[in-house]
């Protein structure tokens, strides 16, 4: 991803529970920063880089992601001192997401159709918990969907303690559709299964991996005392455990009235 430098800081979001921010940068672009140092740290910043690159490739429109290095010397120029610490604990290089000015959240239904089940296809696959109608996480800019705030997806990262877990428990794992935005869709997504999954594969998750900047992916332990993993090795856990979600099929919802496969 291209790297961009914060110029300024302009105001919080407090709507969000890590507390992103909208800042300007040195292209002259202005950006929603997600900050490395908040919440869950980097790894939320991990998901947000992997299902968006997964969801351009379903289709889906989703803001242009860039890095974001950030100096702690803004912190300065903020009388929050909680934005003040937010910033010095997240000093170097953040996730920045394009800001959409004059879009405006989705807070009714829509009449989207396949798109409706691409997102929902999308969201079952990454198991992602935060698309419903208390928090669409859905942005209609210029008359399109937009699908935004991915890292509630991946949960299965937040286990990786001791090391990596095991992909096929991820693989098998159900997903609750009760509640998704586009519930309605589940039929439509499991007809357009097929057509969805062929987008994806071994490789293209390997693609979406190198994304991903190498000290996002924060060093773990190896297993039987072989050493940390790196960079490199959590991303082939990623492929890993992408590759073995796809080759299932129990976390897509079942059909209204049916049972899933």
């Amino acid at each position: 991803m291209p790297t961009v430098t914060v110029t300024r800081y302009v105001t919080p979001l407090r709507e969000g529970g890590s507390l992103p921010g909208i800042v300007e940068a040195d292209d002259l672009g202005t950006y929603v920063c997600k900050f490395r140092g908040a919440g869950q740290g980097a790894r939320v910043l991990v998901a947000e880089v992997i299902v968006s690159e997964l969801a351009i490739r379903l289709g889906l429109r989703t803001p242009r992601l860039v890095v974001l290095d950030l100096d702690p010397e803004l912190a300065r120029y903020e009388a929050d001192e909680e934005v003040q610490d937010l910033i010095r604990a997240s000093v170097g290089p953040n996730l920045g997401i394009d800001f959409l000015p004059g879009s405006f959240g989705v807070d009714g239904q829509l009449a989207v159709g396949d798109e409706g089940a691409r997102v929902l296809w999308l969201d079952a696959f990454t198991a992602n918990v935060d698309r419903s109608w208390r928090n669409p996480n859905l942005l209609v800019w210029n008359g399109d969907l937009w699908v935004i705030d991915h890292g509630a997806s991946l949960y299965f990262h937040h286990g990786w303690r001791s090391g990596v877990t095991d992909p096929t428990k991820f693989a098998a794992q159900p997903w609750d559709v009760s509640g998704h935005v586009f519930e309605t869709c589940v039929d439509r997504a499991r007809e357009m299964d097929e057509e969805i999954s062929a987008s994806l594969d071994r490789e293209v998750f390997a693609e979406v991996l190198a994304r991903v900047p190498d000290v996002w992916l924060e060093p773990l332990p190896g297993a039987d005392g072989a050493g940390e993993l790196g960079p490199d090795a959590l991303r082939e856990a990623y492929v890993d455990f992408l590759t073995a979600r796809l080759g299932t099929r129990q976390w897509l919802p079942a059909a209204h009235g049916g049972a899933s496969a």
